[in-house]
């Protein structure tokens, strides 16, 4: 489970991840990072699981592998970087190491794409 501390709940904070953010794609997730320069608060981490993904049952199941899998990254976010985690349909299918190697990847290419090194 993701703690409280670590977990994105403004719409606000969404929003202005995902439109500012960088963004990189994998098959079954889209990333959004946005790098808060001088923000010395913890990192948050966002999920977006629509019905696009399934009915409640699968959109729950794949949030909570989308938890265990962010949970195990938070370490290698910056204080005050914000990541929200948008799951594609075909992410019902995944299990959690497919999602955690697609997750990093995505991560290492935002890395990339921001000329920042995580």
């Amino acid at each position: 489970m993701l703690p409280a501390q670590y977990r994105m709940t403004r719409s606000a904070d969404f929003g202005l991840t995902v439109s500012r953010g960088v963004r990189a794609g994998q098959p079954d997730l889209v990333v959004h990072a946005l790098r808060s320069a001088g923000d010395a608060s913890t990192p948050k981490v966002g999920l977006v699981v629509s019905k696009s993904v399934g009915n409640a049952v699968v959109r729950h199941r794949v949030s909570r592998k989308l938890r265990h899998v962010a949970r195990g990254l938070i370490t290698d976010l910056e204080p005050g970087d914000k990541l929200v985690i948008r799951a594609l349909p075909s992410s019902s299918d995944a299990g959690s190491a497919r999602l955690e190697q697609e997750l990093r990847t995505a991560l290492r290419r935002v890395a990339e794409k921001s000329g920042a090194r995580r």
